[in-house]
């Protein structure tokens, strides 16, 4: 049977960035297919016990950005830890991706770019011209996937995935859910392989 994986994220998520490359391989490699759960984590957070980063103590902030510069480093990418436009609405970028999954199309190399895009050239994903430049980079049809993407379709379904994730108790990005297991975090990648490798039965509360 093949595996799925569900994959929660947020376009601009830095955890989500630092490990989709890796992510996007392992599953690759056991053959996995990958279920692309972008959510508006504002939503989440609220019935999660999560807070966005500026409401957070100054100390867990400061821990934050020492895990940054060790991840960025472990993952040997580049990270600008001071982004120019970082917080910003990733709704379209979001959209973008339920879009060309919609359209039957693979959104791996447009995540990625829109990852790349705030986190390593300061770039605004809130802006649609941006956007258009990294649909067309990633192959796509740029002017479909952005209708698209404005479309009440897509964006019920973008709503939906946020009271899904609450539902199946994610609280934060990414988290990659394999047969009902969650793996909350890049840094549970290694985990998230062994099971894979091992065919194990899932690990539940």
């Amino acid at each position: 049977m093949t595996p799925k994986i569900e994959y929660f994220f947020s376009s601009v998520s830095p955890w989500s960035y630092l490990g989709h490359d890796l992510f996007i391989e392992s599953a690759a490699r056991h053959g996995a297919e990958i279920v692309y759960k972008p959510v508006n984590l504002g939503l989440v957070f609220p019935e999660t016990g999560g807070l966005p980063l500026p409401k957070r103590a100054p100390a867990r902030q400061k821990y934050r950005l020492v895990e940054l510069k060790r991840w960025k480093e472990k993952r040997g990418l580049p990270l600008n830890l001071q982004p120019a436009h970082f917080p910003t609405d990733c709704t379209l970028a979001d959209c973008c991706v339920i879009a060309i999954v919609e359209a039957g199309g693979d959104p791996a190399g447009f995540l990625g770019r829109a990852y790349r895009a705030v986190w390593t050239y300061d770039r605004d994903v809130a802006d649609e011209h941006v956007v258009e430049g990294l649909l067309a980079d990633a192959g796509q049809d740029a002017h479909a996937i952005l209708a698209a993407a404005k479309s009440d379709a897509v964006k019920a379904i973008y709503a939906a995935n946020a009271r899904e994730a609450i539902d199946k108790s994610v609280f934060g990005a990414p988290t990659y859910i394999l047969a009902g297991e969650p793996f909350w975090g890049q840094d549970r990648l290694d985990l998230l392989e062994d099971a894979l490798s091992s065919g194990r039965a899932p690990y539940t509360a």
